[in-house]
């Protein structure tokens, strides 16, 4: 036995005989890319009772169900909360991971069975969740090291004995090997279509400065995927990243390699190819592979997200110093040899640009991985509420607090936030004023969420807190999941934001800081958003109302303000002012705002 620090990449999970695997992918200290197993670990979900249920019936009931393939091992009466409610309940645990959706379809005809909940957590996450994890982290734990077999491309093989924790740090590893791809098809006739249209250049880049490409030999392109598969695995990189790779460039590849007979076989697992998986991307065993444009999509600013625009204004490669081909030109450059050069060009141009790209957004997105618990690979490709429930799953674990199902419904539409008309005219000397953490602030302060809604003919003033136009009602005390989820997320920021002071501003460290206390405001700012999301666990349309609502009255309460205070105000949106800047009115309006209203507001421009 010996005792490990690995940086965790990824944690997926085989099924071996009648047993399930945890399988983390990871870097050692000293540069292994190295297997972990862990076969301690078993599936299980809740069975919510009714209060006068008979438990014991319900057990005997369940082991009944028990099948040979995958055993009922246990189950035991638990003390819960849900929806920040005691709740009885049973804990049962089996073995095979896919067997229980089928137990919880049986298990909820049960007489006495309120509920049946957590059994729609992936496994992978479950493990990462039940056990703390941060994927992009480091972790300490004791191992025993196997013997290699030949499933991997890796430098040694462990299995977890005991001890798995997190080292609460997302340095990542000095030598963490990331390469760009980038493809470029032949096609005569419109969109390019793989069971048509061959692959003539395959462009990589690695992030020590190595470029390479591989050219088809005329429109055959069997040896240019080979060469590009070998070459992968001779560079053995931990991320790949790509500019619409999941949707284009590896379905592509997995197409074209089917159709001249080929395996892509360019992952950390002997012989398995690259597969689409959860939020549509495309998993590569034991690599991570990141699409960019997820992470550009996300900048309002940039309305065309092509490659050379989104690089163009991120600073990283300036439109008009690079080669620009449209793809329906690709064949008259491939055809004319003496052009040939520039279509080579291009496609160096695309990886030198997705490369620049790449160390732009891959430091926050390895700290929104760190954060939010979802592996890389994963967190770009979900939506901005996937991304905050995951967090919010494992702050309920902490909390002892069951999970809710996802269930299917439609999306119900409610008013949003206050939009003033703005004063016609060009306007010197304007300050924005922002309201800091805006909705946030709303739920903390007026306790909002699922779990502390009460009904309106329950409500009054002395117990609850009530939104107004929309009369929603929340209880005062004692606060709610949200309420705490939320506190702990603002004063982490403002922790992070401390510790940033203490780093030059030109350091590493400065720059990992910083991109965490976005992702953690991010996080915060979704809360309430999340919560009128028809996908969200923890649905409250409700909810989502009344803290718009309270913004609303916020916003025209501090025009109010404004308005006593001898400022004009120009225009107004969600949770920022535009007023005239006069520096003395200005900070006695924040004074008051603050003192009477009771929320920051702070000049941001």
């Amino acid at each position: 036995m010996e005792e490990i620090e690995f940086y965790l990449l990824d944690v997926t999970y085989d099924v071996v005989g009648n047993e399930p695997h945890i399988i983390m992918w990871a870097i050692t200290r000293d540069g292994k890319r190295v297997v972990i197993r862990d076969r301690s670990f078993r599936p299980y979900f809740y069975i919510i009772l009714h209060d006068n249920a008979d438990e014991q019936s319900i057990v005997s009931k369940l082991k009944a169900l028990s099948e040979p393939a995958s055993p009922i091992t246990k189950v035991e009466l638990v003390d819960k909360y849900y929806y920040g409610k005691p709740a009885r309940a049973l804990k049962v645990t089996t073995v095979i991971p896919e067997l229980v959706r089928k137990y919880r379809e049986k298990a909820k005809l049960i007489s006495g069975v309120k509920e049946v909940v957590e059994a729609d957590i992936r496994f992978s996450m479950r493990y990462i969740l039940d056990k703390g994890l941060r994927p992009c982290g480091w972790h300490l734990a004791k191992v025993s090291e196997l013997k290699p077999t030949k499933s991997f491309r890796v430098d040694g093989e462990y299995e977890i004995v005991e001890g798995l924790e997190s080292l609460e740090n997302a340095n990542p590893p000095k030598d963490l090997r990331i390469m760009a791809v980038d493809i470029e098809v032949y096609t005569e006739h419109g969109s390019p279509k793989a069971e048509r249209d061959p692959i003539i250049i395959i462009g990589t880049m690695t992030n020590s400065g190595e470029a390479r490409q591989f050219a088809a030999s005329e429109l055959n392109d069997k040896n240019v995927i080979e060469e590009f598969t070998n070459y992968v695995i001779s560079i053995d990189p931990d991320i790949v990243v790509g500019y619409n790779n999941n949707n284009f460039d590896w379905p592509y590849l997995l197409e074209r390699s089917k159709l001249n007979g080929l395996r892509l076989d360019v992952g950390r697992r002997v012989g398995v190819p690259p597969t689409t998986s959860t939020y549509g991307h495309v998993s590569i065993p034991g690599r991570l592979n990141v699409d960019l444009l997820n992470y550009a999509e996300e900048i309002p600013e940039i309305k065309v997200k092509s490659l050379d625009i989104v690089a163009d204004y991120l600073g990283v490669m300036k439109r008009g110093e690079r080669v620009l081909i449209d793809y329906t030109e690709i064949p008259k450059y491939w055809n004319n040899l003496s052009k040939r050069e520039v279509l080579l060009r291009y496609n160096l141009d695309d990886i030198k640009a997705t490369m620049g790209l790449a160390e732009k957004f891959l430091p926050f997105a390895m700290q929104l991985a760190y954060i939010t618990r979802v592996p890389l690979d994963q967190v770009g490709a979900a939506s901005v509420g996937y991304r905050l429930e995951w967090f919010l799953m494992y702050e309920a674990y902490k909390r002892n607090e069951l999970v809710p199902n996802r269930e299917e419904r439609l999306a119900e539409p409610y008013k949003g936030a206050v939009v003033l008309n703005p004063i016609p005219g060009i306007h010197e000397n304007v300050a924005v004023l922002d309201f800091t953490s805006m909705y946030p602030s709303i739920m903390i302060k007026y306790n909002v969420g699922p779990d502390t809604i009460v009904a309106k003919d329950m409500c009054n003033y002395e117990e609850h807190y009530v939104a107004p136009e929309v009369r929603h009602c929340f209880r005062k005390q004692p606060p709610g999941f949200f309420k705490n989820v939320l506190t702990m997320l603002l004063e982490l920021r403002k922790k992070i934001r401390e510790e940033m002071k203490k780093c030059p501003p030109e350091s590493y460290e400065y720059r990992l800081l910083d991109e965490r206390q976005r992702a953690v405001k991010i996080l915060a700012n979704a809360t309430y958003g999340y919560m009128g999301w028809a996908g969200a666990r923890w649905y409250c349309r409700e909810c989502a109302e009344a803290v718009t609502a309270w913004g609303r009255q916020l916003i025209k309460k501090a025009i109010e303000v404004a308005s006593k205070q001898g400022l004009k105000i120009i225009y107004g949106d969600t949770d920022s002012l535009f007023a005239t800047y006069h520096p003395d009115k200005i900070k006695f309006f924040i004074d008051i705002v603050e003192r009477e209203l009771g929320f920051e507001i702070k000049i941001d421009k």
